[in-house]
């Protein structure tokens, strides 16, 4: 029986932003995005354009090699010290992108013989990592910590890492950080926690997932933060002790064989991560629309994942569902695109909307009456 003809996915081509809002010209059409990771609004700052802008006059435009022959200016070790000083860790190190950067800390610290414990809805680039490493490689159910506990007791006498993301990309859930590292510490296992959603929106000061849950560089030792979400720039950091950074200079394939970013983005992102700190604000404001938005989508019947960061998944099981959605959306002015297998597990496909600190409490009302049209009169979506 030939399988069912799938609708091919397509990139979509956006001609022009508009500064300091969502709104966007995809194909000729004005459209308002809940499709971006900028969580925080910081992509097009003045003063994150004006820093990129100044260090491209002196630096130009590209490293002009990896870090380790002449790519590491003055720009990126500034970089590497205050992102390390805003985590609470001795040292960092940049990397061209979160997926090279979790490539790195698996692939060099593991080896044949140790073990690898993953949660089962980590992102891409974890799953990666740990097949990549040569350990031995097992995934448990998602947020199970008494299914990691016996996995980890099967393992004793192994070395071990259990690898999870902060914040899940797909669902917008929180690990359970505090219950990860208690098993760890009872079991001699090492925890590498890849806050790429997390860093910057959650926590009291902005210092992600980790931070919300109390816990520091003891409990987590090895942490990865990406830079092009709510810092709004490129890049990505892993952040732990002196001897952790030091091993992934002499060893990791991915930060020694591949050119440093340009001096200008890491100028940047210094901009934005000072405004991190600076304006709280835009920490409180995603996160009040998120509340705003989840009252009033649970009011409409709308089926909502339980999630309190600025992912909102609406699941709808099927693809073609999703799909209906998302054009229906598109039709009614707003860009939410459809999520489905494999990025999701089968039946679990999606729209996951994304909210930034640049939107307005009238593209949020925008945003629910297009959603109300997906609700079936006197029942739910």
């Amino acid at each position: 029986m030939p399988l069912p003809e799938r609708r091919p996915r397509r990139r979509r081509v956006v001609e022009a932003r508009t500064r300091g809002s969502p709104r966007v010209r995809v194909e000729g059409r004005e459209l308002l995005a809940f499709c971006s990771n900028d969580y925080l609004g910081l992509a097009d700052h003045p003063d994150v354009i004006a820093a990129l802008v100044a260090a491209a006059r002196e630096w130009g435009v590209g490293s002009g090699a990896s870090h380790l022959v002449s790519g590491h200016c003055s720009e990126h070790h500034a970089l590497e010290e205050e992102l390390a000083a805003f985590v609470g860790r001795p040292r960092a190190l940049l990397f061209s992108t979160g997926y090279m950067a979790n490539l790195a800390v698996v692939a060099t610290l593991l080896e044949r013989g140790d073990r690898v414990f993953e949660d089962r809805l980590n992102h891409a680039s974890l799953l990666d990592a740990g097949l990549a490493s040569g350990a031995r490689f097992s995934r448990y159910p998602h947020a199970d910590v008494a299914a990691l506990r016996s996995r980890l007791a099967r393992a004793a006498g192994s070395r071990a890492m259990v690898v999870t993301d902060g914040v899940f990309s797909m669902d917008g859930d929180v690990a359970p950080l505090r219950e990860l590292a208690s098993a760890c510490r009872e079991c001699d296992a090492s925890l590498f926690v890849d806050d790429a959603h997390g860093f910057g929106v959650l926590g009291p000061t902005g210092r992600g997932s980790v931070e919300a849950a109390g816990l520091g560089a003891r409990e987590v030792p090895i942490l990865m933060g990406t830079l092009g979400k709510a810092c709004g720039t490129f890049g990505a950091f892993v952040a732990g002790s002196g001897e952790l950074v030091e091993t992934l200079v002499q060893r990791a394939r991915t930060y020694i064989y591949t050119t440093a970013l340009p001096p200008a983005v890491a100028a940047a992102t210094r901009a934005s991560l000072r405004l991190l700190q600076e304006e709280p604000w835009r920490r409180s404001r995603v996160l009040e629309h998120v509340a705003r938005f989840r009252r009033e989508a649970l009011r409409l019947g709308l089926p909502l994942t339980a999630s309190g960061t600025p992912i909102q998944p609406l699941l709808l099981g099927s693809e073609a569902a999703a799909l209906s959605a998302s054009d229906t959306l598109l039709a009614a002015g707003i860009w939410v695109p459809a999520i489905r297998p494999p990025t999701v597990p089968a039946g679990t496909s999606r729209l996951r909307i994304t909210f930034s600190a640049a939107h307005t409490d009238a593209d949020i009302d925008q945003l629910l009456e297009a959603l109300a049209s997906l609700v079936p009169a006197g029942g739910r979506a």
